[in-house]
């Protein structure tokens, strides 16, 4: 079997994202002086940039390696919630997933560049926690959407944003336990616990300092008994943690390891942990061994980096460096 072939595995599967949207716009201009009214540059913006940020770009990712994205989240009732959902509809991919609410602002991350440097980032946006109401819109929303397509996985997708609370969270899980859905979540501080029983659980290294009560450190057997420590709290299948360039530890019942990343210029890491959740979602459902799964989401968060801003994966360079990578190890 080559690349190409696993790779294709990967295709038609139906992943349900249910978390945090947001548009990450880009104002981008050239900087030639320094403004006479405070010791800051002028940058003269020569274009606006509108890329699908968060949730959203998550969905991009798994659109990207041929499976089918199913995208739930709220946004506001305002010009950017539907400057979102309208950008969802001309690249094809649905939108029936959004929640349209009236007491809350879609997301939006501002970034200004001048001369391809990041000056300042501006967020507009409302974190808290969604109304019953809108609990209960999402949720069922949810029910409808797994009702009406062949979902394979579902992906939380958590950025603190206040779409992801902990009555969604356990509604949503005790619905795809019931469906024998595998989910995996890309979880955030607030409610890093509130996930108890979901199959892959992916923080990153700074996450699970932040949340373990001992020191964690980048080596093997440190991480393991991070694992275990998530283990004890989540009663979890699969614990996934990022090690950015150190590369990730990978660990199921029967398996544990860490993976190291290939060396790497690195422009913007922003969007890297959209692109691992979806690959390791992916390939964990297409039944791939976990030595492949590592080696997938490792290249494809490692290439994502390698350009300025949020984008998704690129299929073909990840097939011809995932050719590589089983050549050097004879896999496969």
């Amino acid at each position: 079997m080559n690349a190409k072939q696993v790779l294709q595995q990967l295709e038609n599967q139906h992943v349900l994202i249910v978390g945090d949207v947001m548009l990450d716009r880009y104002l981008l201009g050239t900087v030639s002086r320094i403004s006479p009214e405070a010791p800051v540059p002028v940058v003269l913006q020569q274009r606006t940039d509108d890329r699908l940020g968060g949730a959203a770009n998550v969905a991009l990712n798994i659109r990207a390696l041929g499976a089918v994205p199913i995208l739930c989240s709220v946004v506001g009732q305002d010009n950017d919630g539907a400057a979102l959902g309208q950008m969802l509809s001309d690249m094809q991919m649905r939108a029936e997933g959004l929640v349209y609410s009236t007491t809350r602002k879609t997301t939006v991350k501002t970034r200004v560049l001048g001369n391809n440097q990041q000056m300042l980032r501006i967020d507009q946006e409302d974190d808290h926690a969604l109304s019953g109401a809108e609990e209960q819109g999402i949720i069922e929303r949810v029910r409808g959407l797994l009702d009406q397509y062949p979902i394979r996985a579902l992906i939380f997708q958590d950025y603190n944003k206040g779409v992801l609370t902990p009555a969604v969270i356990s509604a949503l899980l005790e619905e795809t336990r019931r469906r024998q859905i595998p989910t995996a979540v890309d979880p955030k501080k607030q409610n890093f616990f509130a996930y108890r029983g979901v199959d892959l659980f992916k923080p990153n290294l700074k996450e699970i300092r932040d949340s373990a009560p001992f020191e964690v450190a980048p080596e093997l057997d440190s991480l393991r008994n991070a694992a275990s420590f998530l283990h004890s709290q989540l009663q979890h299948r699969i614990t996934m943690i990022t090690l950015s360039e150190k590369g990730l530890f990978l660990e199921d019942q029967t398996h544990a390891g860490v993976y190291p990343t290939v060396a790497r210029k690195v422009a913007d890491v922003s969007g890297a942990g959209d692109t691992v959740i979806s690959i390791a979602t992916l390939a964990l459902a297409a039944g791939l061994a976990m030595p492949v799964v590592a080696a997938l989401s490792n290249l494809a968060g490692g290439q994502v980096c390698e350009f300025p801003g949020v984008v998704p994966v690129q299929r073909d360079i990840l097939e011809a460096e995932f050719e590589h990578w089983m050549q050097k190890n004879n896999s496969l």
